[in-house]
């Protein structure tokens, strides 16, 4: 099994290095104004059809237009229109292009880059950056911005999984207080994620994967890889210790027991991904189908790779070393024998504090508010962040998101249609300037550029391209008998956000039904999944309201080198997948040890306070291993990431400390045998799906 496992990472690591991946942000939202305007674009204006970059000037001294620095620009300019996958290169000098500022120290060229599939190559991208960047002088700065740019430069995670690892390591090692026991967790996880790794880029030529997936399928499948092994690690040193040193009895209990748990608990995550197929938006398929291949090896490493190692290892893993046997001691689990007794004693005191404190801070949800944060938010390090201030210093805000309008004229040349729609959008007050139109060779297809007063993430922003495609827009085409569309990246953007917005309650509740129909079989319990879903759901907000408090309204924003702004769409869709799923983990790992107590013949009281002892310290360490790892990635220094990284590791430590080891048990107390009762009818007709052996 060791051998069948280094031939399968082997084999992964080399699809990897090898063939590469090709991931790309298919941004296709069918039956919308942006994605109407890049149909008509890519049919019968290719020209303007990829992604619209900008190269911002700024001279220090003096200024642009002087002939030494124009030169230069303009040789700058040359080098970049020669490169291949360059459309076209609009200059600042260009008359019509109004692309510099009053003083005339500040201009910008407009780059339009050719997309391969659904986006522009990154290859292509980073050889228009060095050869803008070549023209930087002491009196001559140059900046890029843009989509494609903003992709090109995104900030590799490397060092925040190396940090990951090490607090990991220390978790563990805490944990069994045994170097070789604290290692098999770890290897397991990174075989399994480097084979996932390898199968994730070969799927990202088949389907198309935001540029993200990788890293979000290594974040969760690092996480959830160790966890997982961690389970059956402890299961297996707890039935050394009972059976008397049996190596092979010991690793067939753990795997029949917390193996079971650990499926269960896999596929749990994966039902959660995968309902994002239910939102019928293309570009999440790819990050959910990326992160659930992480998740399914992880767990298959887990139960395959792991039991083989035990079995090289079994005796020296069995024994305990000082630590371990402190923490094995019978007085070992006195505190939280006291600790659940305390919570039996006060159960409703229990149930609404901890009720309380998750809905306080899950508060901030309310005002959340879904679109794209703009450029203005990155480092200011960052070429995309200078260009940005550049831009707004010298034309507006609304210079860093132009909106693109495309119109199909009513007849060829009709520039009458083009007239009245330029003159239009410059008597609207939030719009600061509007470009010549555009015509195609045939002249049937123009494109016209507004730039608004306010910058890309505004609120006035996202209104005026309402008003324009309510008000502006169908009243042109009536008058004209053109056919415009409102499109761009920032109107993308807007579009995306009202698609998840008006979806996101459908697919949660195909998630949450999913799951409470697998804990209803496999409980044979009604009260069991609606605890569940509402717990699961109080981790989720509390969560998320932690999110927008730090990226939204900027709390605590210094500390993480973060400002404020709206949250992108995708994020709280992936979020609620990854947490719904793994507090599923820590529900069945509780739930199935109070269950196993429960069949057994104890009373209701017991096995909640059985349960809790013997799974409190492997969920706390569980959830302690998951929340470094996590929260590593808030370091990443790329915003999406660090959004990722912090709704990750607050919502599994909310929901290992607050949830399961106070909330759930004053519940469980509650209900009492309530909790168990099944009608006899559903019990005859549905499957059975034991989580502990006969």
């Amino acid at each position: 099994m060791v051998g069948i496992w280094g031939l399968i990472l082997a084999a992964g690591v080399s699809v990897l290095l090898g063939a590469g991946n090709r991931y790309n942000n298919d941004f296709h939202l069918p039956r919308t104004g942006s994605q109407q305007a890049r149909d008509l674009l890519a049919a019968g204006f290719p020209a303007q059809a990829g992604d619209r970059d900008q190269i911002v000037f700024h001279a220090r001294m003096g200024t642009l237009t002087a002939p030494a620095v124009r030169g230069r620009v303009e040789r700058v300019l040359d080098r970049v229109s020669r490169l291949p996958g360059v459309d076209a290169v609009t200059s600042p000098y260009t008359p019509s292009s109004r692309a510099l500022s009053r003083g005339r120290t500040i201009g910008f060229a407009t780059v339009v880059l050719r997309r391969g599939g659904s986006r522009v190559s990154t290859s292509t991208t980073k050889q228009v950056i060095a050869a803008a960047e070549g023209g930087r002088t002491a009196t001559l700065q140059v900046e890029l911005g843009g989509p494609a740019i903003e992709n090109a430069q995104r900030t590799a995670i490397g060092s925040s999984m190396v940090i990951g690892l090490c607090a990991a390591i220390v978790v563990l090692l805490l944990s069994f207080g045994s170097v070789l026991a604290m290692g098999l967790p770890i290897v397991t996880a990174l075989f399994g994620l480097g084979t996932g790794l390898g199968v994730v880029a070969l799927a990202s030529r088949g389907l198309a994967m935001a540029d993200f997936s990788g890293e979000l399928s290594l974040m969760i499948g690092l996480g959830v890889g160790v966890d997982y092994a961690l389970l059956i690690v402890t299961r297996y040193r707890e039935a050394y210790r009972t059976n008397g040193g049996d190596v092979p009895a010991a690793v067939a209990v753990a795997v029949d027991t917390a193996g079971r748990s650990v499926i269960f608990a896999g596929v749990t995550v994966v039902i959660s991904l995968l309902g994002m197929f239910a939102l019928g938006i293309g570009f999440l398929y790819g990050p959910a189908v990326a992160s659930s291949i992480a998740v399914l090896l992880v767990l298959a490493a887990s139960l395959t790779l792991l039991p083989a190692l035990l079995a090289f290892f079994g005796d020296r893993i069995g024994r305990l070393g000082r630590i371990s046997k402190r923490l094995a001691a019978p007085h070992s689990s006195g505190g939280w024998d006291r600790w659940i007794r305390l919570i039996q004693r006060h159960p409703w005191a229990a149930t609404v504090a901890a009720a309380g404190f998750m809905l306080a801070l899950a508060s901030p949800t309310v005002g959340l508010r879904l679109g794209n944060t703009d450029a203005g938010n990155d480092p200011a390090s960052q070429t995309t962040r200078q260009a940005y201030d550049l831009l707004a210093r010298g034309f507006g805000r609304g210079f860093n998101g132009p909106l693109l309008l495309v119109a199909r004229l009513p007849h060829p040349g009709d520039t009458a249609a083009l007239d009245r729609l330029a003159t239009s959008l410059r008597r609207d007050p939030d719009i600061a300037a509007v470009t010549p139109p555009q015509l195609n060779a045939a002249g049937d297809v123009a494109t016209v550029s507004a730039f608004p007063v306010s910058s890309p993430q505004s609120r006035r922003t996202e209104s005026l391209v309402s008003r324009l495609r309510h008000g502006l827009v169908p009243a042109v085409d009536r008058a004209t008998g053109a056919v415009v569309y409102v499109g761009g990246f920032t109107a993308t953007q807007i579009d995306f956000a009202h698609v998840v917005a008006s979806k996101l309650w459908t697919f949660i509740g195909v998630v949450v039904l999913l799951s409470a129909l697998l804990l209803l079989v496999v409980f044979r319990s009604l009260l069991i999944p609606l605890q569940a879903a509402v717990m699961n759901l109080l981790s989720i907000g509390s969560s998320l309201g932690i999110v927008v408090a730090v990226f939204q309204w900027g709390w605590l924003g210094s500390l993480f080198g973060i400002a404020g702004g709206p949250i992108q769409a995708f994020l709280p869709v992936m979020v609620f997948a990854i947490v719904f799923g793994l507090s599923m983990d820590y529900e069945v790992l509780l739930v199935s040890r109070i269950h196993e107590v429960w069949v057994h013949g104890g009373t209701s009281d017991d096995a909640v306070r059985l349960g809790l002892i013997r799974t409190g310290r492997v969920v706390t360490a569980a959830a302690a291993v998951m929340v470094v790892v996590f929260f590593s990635f808030v370091l990443s220094g790329d915003r999406t990431i660090a959004l990722f990284g912090l709704g990750l590791s607050s919502a599994v430590l909310l929901d290992a400390v607050v949830i399961r080891c106070l909330l759930l048990p004053a519940v469980l107390h509650l209900l009492g045998s309530r909790t168990w009762r099944f009608p006899r009818s559903l019990d005859r007709v549905l499957p059975r799906l034991a989580l502990e052996p006969r």
